[in-house]
Formats: structure tokens, C-alpha cells, sequence
């Protein structure tokens, strides 16, 4: 991609604009050109023709959108008829520019947004999030290749045993040059059973670099669009353009194509006799040792237990015990949701008072009252309020898990992406999430009504009041369940905290019931 070319004035009085995450991903590879022959952002055209027919409309095959959009006041600013002054300057986190956009068109989506579209030209390095130093364009990749056949691995997850003995066996046959590339452009990666931070997916990965065949390990912003067949189909785009000759599929085999032939492992076991990996066909059974699911190496780890050396190199092992402590010293987001009046601020109150007491796990309480005083002082009742107000809490929770806290929360949350946004923060930062769902029913909390809110709003004086004229999503997927006109308070807080301590985040501690 070549430098960009207009005078620094113009660019200087464009438009700014930070994409989001994975937009950013987007971006650093477009101008890699590792999604040749893309060249820039699709219009709204190019990407319906792309989700309709899998194709660019000149033909070209290509698996997923690659779009950009913005704020439809930045918008506004780019419907200029002169073509020097549709220019959209793209900042890194940071607010520093590192590309710029030539808006060759402007789609609405809605009263909000607008989808831009047009080629990216570079003004500084794009690279952007952890392990940069491990980035390389697809020319600077191919000097490092020993050999005319390149095999690929996109490596999601951690490479135990198996998986690294699966991987020699195919470049031996081949006898290819291997490329590790570790997708970066998500905050996690992983199955829901093991799902890791990128950054300690990367470190996970390097400690098992010295078990690899000759190699050529890269980070690569590659992110999920959740869709497995096109996800795969533009994974090997990008492996194609990295050179690979071909792909180390899953036993689905999705990831082949566009030239790039899909190898797909042959199991393997671990044969005791002489502690080598083989085709299971080729040991007898009572020889025989499988490999260990996900859902097992999440379990061991979960409960402090060492992973065994036949299965795990000690090195990666190490990895994962920092990167996944036992729970009962691992981060935790608690976080309690329910109707005004549900119970929910008592329960979690009596439950952090509880772990206070025990004193053997560092908690951070972050109720909505006080919430409101400080951390979200000037938002107001509005849905978007409410879901800053939401984020922010679920933001600093997570930080106080990041560090190995428990940190929770007791607001009202009434809709699902707010709280699936509270978990995603958690998870990326390391930690585990548990939602509380105090579905005491509104008849129940109306009766309560200490506040006089509900009357407030029955009568018009308080808008979009949770319950009554706004809606409350109660959650499909909370951990537990507590309905506060059932039980007591206090039994509701020996509940939860009978949970924590059978989910092995708490020792067993004495428990208070009021």
C-alpha cells in the first residue's frame, strides 16, 4: 500500500475517527496487504454482494464484509463534492493517525451510523496491541521460509503434546518450512471451556517454540466474525497471502481454499510403552492414552492440579497456571442483576461483608447507588446512560479482577448486551464472570417500593422506568438464581455464597443466615 500523497495541510484538517477493535484489525492487514486484493474498506454494495454471493461484484471470491463505520456527525463532515476533502484520518487507541480513508462512498445504516468506503493509504505503522514486535508483512514473512512448501497453523489455542507432534509429522511429510501464525484481533481466544487472554495465548505459544520444527511464528490481527465456514475461508486468504502452500485444519477441515491446500491431522495417542505419539489406530488399547479434552485442561487448571508432563510441555504448563490461576486465587467479576427492590443490593452488601470478614480474597463492592455518586456522576435514566453507566461498572470490575480481586456489582442491568459486555471486559482481562440473577418478581418489588419509585412511575413523573415503561431482559444464562420472595436475604447470601465456595472460587467459610 502505498504512502499517502496528499499535502499535510489537508490531512491535517480531516476528519478523525477510532475504529473499533476489530475494524483496527481490519485496517492493519489491509494495509499489510494480506487481503489482497483488497484494497480498502468495502462500500455497502460490495459488502452485500459479499454476504449475499461470496463474491466482490466484478466476481473475485471473497468470504466476509470489510467494513467500516462511523458516527454519522463524522459522516457529515466527509459529504464534501470536492474528492481532496472526503478524506477520513484513522487514529490508533491512542488518538495517534495512522491511515487515512479516501470515502469513495457513504451509506447510511440508520439514524446513527454510516458506512464509509474506499481505499487506505498508510501515514504511520498501524500495528497496534500486544506482541507487535512479532508482526511482519507477507513480503518480510516469505525471506524467513527454508523450504518451497509452507505449512500453516493458525494457532488458537494453546500446542500441547499432541498438537505439536501432529504438526512435525505433517511437515515432515511435506517437508515444509511451518508458519505459526497467532491471530490477535480479538481480546480471547480459545473454547468457551478454556478461553484465554491473547497475550497469554502468545506467551503460551512461544514457550512451546523450541519443540517446533523449523518455524516462522507470527501474530497476525486475524479476528472472528463468528461464522466457522467463512471465518475459515478467510483464514486461508491470509494464509494465502503469507505464502502458505497449505492450511493445518481441525477434523471439520474448514479452513482450505484459495489455493491453499487444507491438511487435516490424523489423531494420535500416547503410547505408554515408549512415550511417543503415534496414530491411535497404531497402539493397542491397554497402551493407549487419549489425548486431554479442553474441558479436562480446564479443570485441572481450574482446580490447581499440575498438568501431566506426557500431555504438556512444562514450559506451556507454566503459561497457563499464570495465565489460569486455581479459581480460589484467580479474578472474579460477581455480578448481580435484578428489578429495583429485587434484593439484589442486600444479598450482594451481606455477601461482600461475608468475604470481608473471611478476609482471604481481596473484594471490591460496586453498588448502583454509589455507583451513581461517583463513578457515573452526571449520566442520567436514558437507555444510553444506563448503558455507559453499566460499562463503566463492568469496566472497573474487571480491573479489580484483572489483579486477582473479586470485584462486584449490583445494578439493575436490564439488557443482555450491557451484561454480555460486562463479560466480555472480565474475560479479557483474565478473569472469571458470574451473574446473579435476582428475579424476584415485580408484584413483590412493587410491594416494597421503600423509595417510592415504582409510584413515580406509575404515575408518569419518573420515564423509562425499568418494569414498568421500560423493559427488564431477564438473562437466559446467570450462574444462579435467587428469587428473594421465596427466601430470606440472608438465606439468599448463603446461597451465593455456597456457590462460589462449590465452584472452587472460596475456601469454605462460616455462613450467616438472618
Amino acid at each position: 500500500m502505498s504512502d499517502w500523497v496528499l499535502p499535510d495541510e489537508i490531512l491535517a484538517e480531516a476528519p478523525s475517527h477510532t475504529p473499533l477493535p476489530h475494524e483496527l484489525a481490519d485496517l492493519e492487514l489491509l494495509l499489510y496487504g494480506a487481503y489482497a486484493p483488497l484494497r480498502g474498506f468495502m462500500g455497502e454494495a460490495e459488502a452485500r454482494s459479499v454476504t449475499t454471493r461470496g463474491a466482490l461484484p466484478d466476481g473475485t471470491a471473497w468470504p466476509v464484509p470489510v467494513t467500516l463505520d462511523v458516527p454519522i456527525a463524522i459522516a457529515r463532515l466527509l459529504d464534501n463534492p470536492d474528492p481532496k476533502r472526503r478524506v477520513l484520518r484513522i487514529t490508533d487507541p491512542e488518538g495517534a493517525p495512522v491511515a487515512a480513508v479516501e470515502c469513495h462512498s457513504l451509506d447510511a445504516l440508520g439514524p446513527d451510523m454510516v458506512r464509509v468506503g474506499g481505499p487506505v493509504r498508510r501515514i504511520a505503522d498501524a500495528a497496534h496491541g500486544v506482541f507487535t514486535s512479532l508482526r511482519a508483512t507477507p513480503e518480510q514473512a516469505r525471506t524467513t521460509y527454508t523450504k518451497p512448501r509452507v505449512l500453516a497453523l493458525v494457532a488458537e489455542k494453546p500446542l500441547h503434546r499432541p498438537q505439536l507432534a501432529q504438526l512435525a509429522r505433517a511437515a515432515h511429510n511435506l517437508a515444509a518450512h511451518v508458519l505459526v501464525m497467532i491471530p490477535t484481533g480479538d481480546e480471547t481466544n480459545g473454547d468457551r471451556e478454556l478461553r484465554l487472554p491473547t497475550a497469554a495465548l502468545v506467551r503460551s505459544v512461544l514457550a512451546a517454540k523450541d519443540r517446533l520444527p523449523t518455524a516462522t511464528v507470527l501474530t497476525v490481527p486475524l479476528s472472528k466474525r463468528g461464522d466457522r465456514l467463512r471465518d475459515g475461508l478467510l483464514t486461508a486468504k491470509v494464509a494465502a497471502a503469507y505464502g502458505a502452500t497449505h492450511l493445518m485444519t481441525g477434523p471439520d477441515g474448514l479452513g482450505g481454499g484459495d489455493g491453499v491446500r487444507s491438511m487435516v491431522p490424523r489423531e494420535l495417542a500416547y503410547d505408554t510403552r515408549d512415550g511417543q505419539w503415534r496414530p491411535i489406530e497404531d497402539i493397542e488399547p491397554p497402551f493407549r492414552r487419549t489425548a486431554l479434552s479442553e474441558a479436562e485442561v480446564a479443570d485441572m487448571l481450574d482446580r490447581g492440579f499440575g498438568l501431566p508432563e506426557w500431555h504438556t510441555p512444562p514450559s506451556v504448563a507454566a503459561e497457563l497456571r499464570k495465565a489460569r490461576p486455581p479459581r480460589r486465587q484467580r479474578g472474579l467479576v460477581l455480578f448481580f442483576t435484578g428489578l429495583s427492590g429485587s434484593g439484589k443490593s442486600t444479598i450482594s452488601r451481606g455477601v461482600y461483608e461475608a468475604l470481608l470478614e473471611d478476609g482471604t480474597r481481596t473484594v471490591s463492592l460496586f453498588d448502583g447507588d454509589v455507583v451513581r455518586r461517583l463513578l457515573s456522576s452526571g449520566l442520567g435514566f436514558s437507555r444510553a446512560d444506563r448503558s455507559v453507566n453499566i460499562r463503566r461498572i463492568g469496566f472497573v470490575a474487571a480491573e479489580v479482577a484483572r489483579h486477582g480481586g473479586i470485584g462486584m456489582a449490583a445494578p439493575i442491568a436490564p439488557y443482555e448486551v450491557d451484561r454480555a459486555e460486562a463479560r466480555r471486559m472480565a474475560e479479557a482481562a483474565g478473569a472469571d464472570f458470574v451473574l446473579v440473577h435476582v428475579s424476584t418478581p415485580l408484584e413483590v418489588c412493587e410491594s416494597r417500593d421503600r423509595k417510592g419509585l415504582y409510584a413515580k412511575a406509575r404515575s408518569g413523573q419518573i420515564p423509562e422506568f425499568t418494569g414498568i415503561s421500560d423493559p427488564y431482559e431477564a438473562p437466559l444464562n446467570a450462574g444462579l438464581e435467587i428469587d428473594t420472595s421465596e427466601i430470606t436475604v440472608g438465606e439468599g447470601v448463603e446461597q451465593v455464597l455456597e456457590f462460589l465456595s462449590e465452584g472452587g472460587w472460596l475456601e469454605p467459610i462460616g455462613l450467616r443466615i438472618a
